[in-house]
């Protein structure tokens, strides 16, 4: 018999056959906001529906928690489900588009999966179990800051936030794909050193798979000004375990610790 991680990635890797046809020839449906990247397709709407009749086979007493059709967050267990993150490159044909999905139990991230359909390469974690692609173990990076990529999510339309990113800047080297699922694939399987979301634009569905995998994958995932993490709070720092503690610790710590 199957364990419930194991039929969740099944399920999870069964969406490749509704998202792969229409990747990069997929007409928008509606738009959230005058955005570019706050579109929505048809496919995030059967991704998310399939996901749901699914996973309710595995368990029913388990809610789900879906980006485009909402769900409860007060049950003890709960999916929280992206049918398709980064529905912008989705659209155009760019490859920085995933599925994400995370299984919540008492408020902890305990499992996780970040799918990348087009090349049908499957990330996942379990708490306590490690981090994989496709079955074989990851692990953040172990280069010094000053060698260090950071990918970074704020509104910069605040200038305060600008004054913030530039002395993330003076640290690190930003990269920005406007994608937090390939973002955190990359931070764990470590291509760059961290994920820094400060009053960002996501959601809870959008770090909560993300940042299990890189924790599992040796990093560490703090909420900002925090020892700790919690996923309902979208303000957070996640990397290699030498970055965070530069970013947060000694005098000219970007995102000191407070509590």
């Amino acid at each position: 018999m199957k364990t419930v991680t194991e039929e969740a990635l099944s399920i999870i890797r069964s969406t490749r056959s509704i998202t792969l046809p229409f990747y990069g020839k997929v007409e928008i449906v509606s738009q959230k906001d005058e955005s570019p990247h706050n579109v929505v397709t048809k496919l995030d709407h059967e991704v998310e529906q399939y996901l749901r009749a699914e996973f309710k086979k595995i368990d029913p007493t388990i809610e789900f928690v879906g980006e485009e059709f909402g769900g409860s967050r007060d049950g003890k267990k709960l999916w929280l489900v992206d049918p398709i993150d980064g529905t912008m490159h989705f659209v155009r044909g760019i490859p920085f588009c995933t599925t994400m999905v995370a299984l919540v139990e008492d408020g902890q991230v305990i499992f996780s999966a970040i799918y990348d359909f087009r090349n049908d390469i499957m990330y996942h974690a379990e708490k306590g179990k490690g981090a994989f692609e496709d079955g074989k173990r990851i692990s953040v990076s172990d280069r010094p800051t000053n060698q260090s990529i950071v990918a970074l999510e704020t509104n910069q339309a605040k200038p305060a936030n600008v004054e913030i990113r530039n002395k993330i800047r003076a640290k690190s080297l930003l990269l920005q794909t406007i994608s937090a699922g390939y973002e955190f694939v990359l931070v764990a399987t470590g291509k760059i050193e961290g994920r820094i979301c400060f009053d960002p634009f996501g959601k809870d569905y959008d770090f909560a798979p993300g940042s299990l995998l890189v924790s599992e994958a040796g990093g560490t995932v703090i909420n900002i000004g925090s020892t700790s993490y919690d996923y309902r709070n979208t303000d957070l720092i996640a990397g290699s375990r030498s970055l965070v503690q530069d970013f947060t610790e000694g005098p000219s710590a970007i995102f000191p610790i407070t509590t």
